[in-house]
This record gives C-alpha cells, structure tokens and sequence, in this order.
C-alpha cells in the first residue's frame, strides 16, 4: 500500500528521511555511514524537550573531546571517525621497527642521521641559491661573447658565494641540529637563512657604494647574534686543541665571513655534542638493560663479554 503511505503519510514515515530509498540500499547505508539514524529517536525527541538538553551536553562534552583526541590516527584515509574500531590496536610503523632494533642498528640509526644531516644542509642551501643557480646554467646555455671568454665565472663565483654562505648560516642556526626538532622549525630556519643571506648581499651593495664615493663605511649588526646556542642546551666548551682548530680555520676565510664561519663550526660542534649524548643515553640503556637480565639470571655470553669492556672503560675514565 505504497501509494495510501504516500497520500497520508504517517508522522513516523514522514519523518525518516530514508523511507523511499531502497531496502537494500538503506541497510547498506545504515551499515556503512559512520553517523546512525533512527527514525523512532527522531520522532520521539521532539515529544520530550526535557531529555533533550542533557544529551545536548553530553554530546558537546563527546564533541570537545573528540577533537582534543582524534578517534582514528593521521594513517586512515577516513578522518571522520569511520573504521575507528579497526584503529584501536593500530601501531606506528615506527615505533614496532624501534622495539625489534638490535643495540647494533639503534647505533648506526644515530650515526646514518649526523651523516645525512650533511647532505640534507647541501640541498637546503642548493634551495635557497635557486636563482644564482638559474642564472650560471642560463649563461652557459646562451652566453654572450664577453660570458664566452671568461666562461661565466662571475655567474660561478656568485653561486659559490651564495653556497658557501647559506651552509654557514644553516649550520649556526641549527639547522638538523637536533634529531627532534618538527619539519616546520627546519623550513622557518632555512627560510631564515635566507632572509640573512639577502640581508648581507645588500649590506655589501652598501658597502661598495660606500667605497666609491669615499664615505665612511657604514657599520651593520652581526647577522648571527651569539649566544646561538639555547638556553636549555648551553655552548660546549673548547678543548685546546679545537681552539687551535677554529684559529686556523678561520685565517683562510675572508674578514666578513670569519663571524658566519665561527658560528657555523660552533654549530658543528653543538650538533656533534647532541649526537655524543644519545650514543652515550644508548649505553647506558643497555648497560641497564645487562644489569636486568644478570639479576632474572638471564645474563648471556654478549652480556658477559660486554660487562667486561665496560667495566674496563669506567675504570680507565676514573683513572683520567
């Protein structure tokens, strides 16, 4: 009796929004659709206006925590919620790789990193000197006579400046300084050094110009205010022998990139410092670690051999 439904319809088929659809197709949605209706809650809400409020709060309390705690993790391609049930056990992909490391690849993960945060400053500075690069590959693509003859080497040398003064200034900034450190610190420091790097080009136009019509040549801030280091990580100290280092580094670097080149090796060493401590939070985690298992009586013959260097090494550091 479709068509009596449809001439007087009842307040509950009225009200259901899904009365027309087809059966199949409506128990598939109300299978599948991460929000449940029913069409008897619906009719009977607007009857008791009193119930309504508390559930109201309960529901914007549900709501406010929902959004501190996402009911899915980023990995789901559904970020409404829907599948939640299937996410509960879920593990970052990371986080089980990090629990079945040996000690042996938990140390070379540090090392492989220090090494690749090499790599990863020569890209960013490649980055940031785009358009002198640009301009020296458009050179030697289509030269004029006078780029010709001298092979575009004021394009070269403009690049190579612009290299070498953008690794300088992402090494003091502390640029991969620190393994933790979130992708949108590492962007504002690269976009940073280049603001630094713009900022020197036109101090040096200053200068020049300064130079030419015999003014006295403007004195500018240091581009890198020290202390670089911050204050919760203070600056290591100079041994003697890296002092004597940082002296001779610096006699081969020009007089206005002797303070971005100071900077840059103290940001080194800062980084090296960083490393030193999690290879040493990694020892000692696994001297804890023999200690457990020599107390449960489950000490190996690893545990064995490396309690002996180790208890050699402690007793060689209180000697010096």
């Amino acid at each position: 009796m479709g068509w009596w439904d449809s001439l007087w319809a009842s307040s509950t088929s009225a009200d259901d929004p899904l009365r027309k659809l087809d059966p199949k197709l409506r128990e598939f949605l109300e299978k599948e659709s991460p929000i449940r209706y029913n069409s008897n809650e619906a009719s009977q809400n607007p009857a008791d206006p009193t119930s309504s409020i508390p559930r109201a709060e309960t529901d914007s309390e549900g709501g406010a925590g929902s959004k501190n705690e996402p009911a899915v993790p980023r990995e789901s391609q559904f970020q409404d919620g829907r599948y939640a049930h299937l996410w509960k056990s879920y593990r970052p992909l990371a986080e089980v790789e990090a629990e079945t490391k040996s000690d042996h690849e938990k140390l070379m993960d540090i090392l492989e990193g220090y090494k690749e945060r090499k790599s990863q400053i020569g890209r960013a500075a490649l980055e940031n000197c785009a358009l002198e690069q640009v301009d020296w590959r458009t050179c030697m693509s289509n030269p004029s006579w006078s780029e010709r003859m001298t092979l575009c080497r004021d394009q070269v040398k403009k690049f190579e400046r612009c290299y070498m003064t953008q690794t300088r200034l992402l090494k003091a900034l502390g640029y991969l300084s620190t393994f933790d450190q979130p992708p949108q610190v590492e962007e504002d420091i690269q976009m940073h050094a280049d603001s630094l790097y713009q900022r020197l080009m036109k101090q040096e136009i200053e200068i020049e110009a300064a130079k030419k019509e015999g003014r006295p040549i403007p004195k500018f801030a240091p581009l890198i205010p020290r202390p670089m280091a911050d204050a919760a990580t203070p600056e290591p100290e100079l041994t003697p022998e890296q002092q004597e280092t940082l002296r001779l580094k610096l006699e081969k670097v020009p007089e206005e990139d002797r303070a971005a080149e100071e900077e840059a090796i103290r940001g080194e060493l800062r980084a090296k410092a960083d490393v030193a401590s999690r290879v040493q939070s990694l020892w000692q985690q696994q001297d804890l670690e023999r200690q457990m298992r020599k107390q449960k009586g489950e000490e190996t013959l690893w545990d064995r051999t490396a309690g002996v260097f180790s208890s050699g090494n402690n007793d060689q550091e209180k000697k010096n």
